[in-house]
C-alpha cells in the first residue's frame, strides 16, 4: 500500500510540475505577444504621421520630390512587413528615410519656422522614443520566453506543446552599429 501511494505522489507532483511549466510557457507566450501588439500600436501611430508631415514639407520642398517619394515608398513597405524580422527590416529603412527628410528640412527656414512641421517631427520623435521602449520590453520579454523553451526540463514541455522560440528585434544594417560623430567645438 505505500508503495502505491508514493506512486501516486509522484505522478500527482509530476503532474502539477507540468501544468504549471506548461501555464508559465503560456503567460510567456502571451505577454510576447502583447508586447508585439504594443510595438505595432507605435508603428501605426508612426504610420498614420507620416503622410501628415509629408503633406507639410511637399509644397517647401518642391526640389526634393525624390526624397519625399522615398519616405512614403518606405511607409508603404513598412506597413506591409510581415513578422517581426520583417518589420525590423523594413522600419529600419524608414527610420533612414525619415532621418534624411529631417536633415533636409533643416535647409529650409519656411520649413524650420512652420509650426505643424515642428509639431509633426515631434510628435515622430517622441514615437520613436515609444517605439524603442516597446521593442526593448518585446526583446526583454520574447528573450525570457525562449529561454524558458530552451532550459531543461522546460524544453521537454515546450517541444511537447509545440510552443516556438520568437524572434528578436535586432540592429541589421552595419551602419546603425557605428557610434555617432558629435563634435561641439564652436569653431566654424
Amino acid at each position: 500500500m505505500s508503495v502505491f501511494l508514493i506512486f501516486i505522489i509522484v505522478v500527482a507532483v509530476i503532474v502539477i510540475w507540468v501544468i504549471l511549466k506548461y501555464n508559465g510557457l503560456v503567460a510567456l507566450r502571451n505577454q510576447t505577444e502583447n508586447g508585439w501588439r504594443q510595438i505595432d500600436v507605435q508603428l501605426k501611430r508612426r504610420h498614420d504621421l507620416i503622410p501628415n508631415l509629408i503633406n507639410s514639407v511637399k509644397g517647401a520642398m518642391e526640389f526634393e520630390q525624390e526624397t519625399l517619394q522615398k519616405v512614403i515608398a518606405a511607409r508603404n513597405a513598412a506597413v506591409s512587413a510581415k513578422g517581426v524580422a520583417d518589420a525590423a527590416v523594413k522600419e529600419g529603412e524608414l527610420s533612414g528615410v525619415l532621418s534624411r527628410l529631417f536633415a533636409l528640412a533643416e535647409n529650409y527656414p519656411a520649413l524650420k519656422s512652420n509650426e505643424n512641421v515642428k509639431q509633426l517631427q515631434e510628435e515622430l520623435a517622441s514615437t520613436e522614443n515609444k517605439i524603442g521602449f516597446a521593442r526593448q520590453f518585446y526583446n526583454d520579454i520574447a528573450t525570457k520566453f525562449n529561454i524558458s523553451q530552451q532550459v531543461f526540463p522546460g524544453n521537454i514541455i515546450a517541444n511537447l506543446f509545440r510552443f516556438a522560440p520568437r524572434e528578436l528585434f535586432e540592429i541589421k544594417e552595419p551602419g546603425e552599429r557605428e557610434v555617432p560623430k558629435v563634435d561641439l567645438s564652436l569653431r566654424p
